[in-house]
């Protein structure tokens, strides 16, 4: 599995580990694990841009997703595995020709919930400057191949979840005050907003979110009224005087403020079945199919339904 990380890490280039804090690295690591998940060893190679980007252009997949977490996650107990099950889920809908790459950011797992959240939250926004120098490589990628007449251009997605939407939403303002001019590359063709803890109006023009609709051609926001981590997430915010509801609680605030190419699909029906909290309700559990990854597999198949209604109840 190809990732890239800016959380610290540790060891030789070759056989790298996490540091177990939420200190972000002053570097962008571009690396591999070659071997199972379930294997006793947690250590990666670090292989650099250039390889990863060749990875990525020489194997068999033709289409890439990448993966934002939530906060809180760590990389072999949380992010690695629930990558690996999206990864299953996509085999098994049909779909083998996206490989999921997972972008780590540094989170903290210690000092109680709440000081992990507001920890966790400083480190998503300065995390999104970093994984802004990867836009601007994968960029690079593509033009490059562009000019070479490579017919190996891969369609991108991105899948974000919970805090993971912060760290994007900061990647793209960063991007775009520092190298677009105050707009951003029309990178993805789908970006998955999945329980997103943002304001709920942040995808509205002259938002901090606004940006994000403008990089990708489909945006779709999955909510649950009933995700239990989004009225916390709004009590914790109000300690810095953000009294919003959350986006992935709700959905956009207002479908007629925010653009056409941005759908709202409620998981509330569904979301408590597959996580206690209702929080992480895309991933498969018990032989049961997550109906907001399975909607997300529409997607990606193209499955002319899914754009019918703005406003879609799972």
């Amino acid at each position: 599995m190809l990732f890239i990380t800016n959380r610290e890490l540790k060891g030789k280039k070759e056989k790298l580990s996490f540091v177990a804090s939420n200190k972000v690295s002053n570097d962008l690591r571009y690396c591999e694990i070659n071997y199972k998940l379930n294997d006793k060893d947690k250590d990666f190679a670090e292989i650099g841009s250039n390889n990863l980007m060749k990875k990525l252009r020489d194997n068999h997949k033709t289409e890439i997703m990448f993966y934002i977490h939530g906060f809180n996650n760590q990389p072999f107990s949380d992010i690695f595995v629930n990558a690996e099950k999206m990864q299953n889920q996509l085999t098994n809908n049909g779909i083998k020709h996206i490989e999921i790459v997972p972008l780590i950011w540094p989170c903290d797992n210690d000092f109680g919930i709440i000081k992990d959240y507001m920890d966790d939250q400083e480190t998503a926004k300065i995390s999104g400057a970093f994984f802004s120098r990867a836009i601007s490589k994968l960029l690079k990628w593509q033009e490059n191949n562009m000019a070479e007449n490579k017919q190996c251009i891969k369609r991108m997605h991105m899948f974000s979840h919970s805090m993971g939407n912060l760290v994007l939403q900061e990647a793209m303002n960063y991007w775009a005050k520092n190298y677009g001019n105050g707009d951003v590359p029309f990178l993805f063709k789908n970006i998955f907003l999945v329980a997103a803890d943002i304001p709920n109006e942040n995808l509205e023009r002259k938002e901090d979110g606004y940006l994000i609709t403008q990089a990708g051609k489909f945006i779709f926001s999955y909510f649950a009224y009933d995700d239990l981590a989004m009225p916390a997430s709004k009590i914790l915010n109000t300690r810095k005087l953000v009294f919003s509801r959350r986006l992935g609680h709700t959905g956009p605030e207002n479908m007629n403020a925010v653009t056409n190419n941005v759908y709202a699909v409620d998981c509330s029906n569904f979301n408590n079945v597959f996580d206690k909290k209702g929080h992480t309700y895309f991933i498969d559990k018990n032989n049961k199919e997550s109906p907001a990854f399975k909607h997300i597999c529409k997607v990606l198949n193209k499955d002319k339904s899914v754009f019918k209604q703005r406003i879609i109840e799972l």
